[in-house]
């Protein structure tokens, strides 16, 4: 997912869309710990998704303080 999109996601959008992400990395990390997991690079992927979106959500943080 590319920043730009994150960053044009509305804030309640933003907080599914980070709930969705770590969804998605628990279960991952469920699958590798079971040794089932297909595509184990997606962990990173995942990992990475989820930094940015909540580098946008501190961004709109400093934002509203200022």
């Amino acid at each position: 997912m590319d920043i730009k999109e994150l960053r044009a996601l509305s804030p309640k959008e933003l907080d599914e869309k980070l709930a969705s992400l770590r969804q998605r990395m628990f279960e991952l990390n469920r699958q590798r710990a079971v040794g089932q997991i297909e595509h184990p690079d997606e962990i990173h992927y995942v990992r990475k998704d989820i930094a940015k979106a909540e580098t946008v959500k501190r961004e709109r943080a400093l934002n509203e303080a200022k």
